[in-house]
């Protein structure tokens, strides 16, 4: 049975960031995400895992001004020192919170920047990213996002992420397989999932159109979460998606996998 994780930075948005690792165990979830924890302090956060019994199982590497609506920096060649920055100071909240993988954004593609010298950059930080988080024994993911949510989003299909992977050419890159911005740029997700599982370290869920919670969409993931179970995928899944009204209203979509 998959097991899933609440992603903190989209569910029990009702409550204070903090309150939100309480309400996500109460809600019976084992494991949870972060988007992005740094404006809180590991300590923080490390107290309230403590407290929960829950675990982290995913937060993203340092993706610029998120609130000015930059998504990664890690394709733009201007930024490599902020970007090596990051690197260290994620390493520093996942050794402190346990943490096993850290995701990588690609970023938007910055204007008057060839492909080229973009995607150089992108599998140049890649490549000091997999060895900076192997020596400290953390996987490093890279996420494909689609471009419609997201217009110019560097790596937007699983084939460009998986090239990017094999041009770094690392044993600790991995790839984050989320079914909602790939059913939204490519389809075949059930063939996807299977053909690449060996490179497939986490998946997030979300239905679309809406991005909302499973079974509200176009996605079968009745479907889905028995064909993780059927190919042997061992990961987290990911609940990252918008609810339709309050996070715990919407969580009967998981009752039926929990009681397997």
């Amino acid at each position: 049975m998959p097991r899933f994780a609440a992603n903190l930075s989209m569910l029990f948005t009702e409550r204070p960031f903090l309150d939100r690792f309480a309400a996500a165990a109460a809600a019976g979830f084992e494991a949870v995400e972060v988007q992005l924890p740094y404006d809180f302090s590991a300590a923080d956060i490390r107290a309230r895992l403590r407290d929960t019994g829950l675990k982290l199982v995913l937060h993203n590497l340092p993706a610029g001004d998120w609130a000015a609506g930059e998504r990664g920096i890690a394709c733009h060649p201007d930024r490599v020192g902020e970007f090596r920055d990051g690197v260290s100071r994620a390493v520093d909240y996942a050794a402190t919170l346990g943490c096993d993988q850290l995701n990588c954004l690609a970023g938007i593609a910055p204007a008057g920047v060839s492909h080229a010298t973009l995607r150089g950059t992108m599998v140049e930080n890649l490549g000091f990213a997999a060895d900076r988080l192997a020596a400290s024994g953390i996987r490093l993911l890279v996420e494909a996002v689609n471009t419609r949510d997201v217009p110019g989003f560097f790596v937007s299909t699983t084939r460009q992420a998986l090239a990017l992977a094999e041009e770094v050419g690392s044993a600790n890159l991995f790839l984050q397989y989320d079914a909602y911005h790939m059913q939204v740029m490519e389809g075949d997700l059930a063939p996807t999932l299977e053909r690449h599982l060996s490179r497939i370290a986490h998946v997030q869920v979300a239905d679309t159109p809406g991005r909302n919670e499973p079974g509200t969409g176009e996605i079968n993931y009745a479907f889905l979460f028995a064909h993780l179970d059927r190919i042997g995928y061992g990961g987290w899944v990911g609940c990252e998606y918008k609810p339709r009204a309050g996070t715990e209203a919407g969580l009967s979509w998981l009752a039926p996998w929990r009681n397997r």
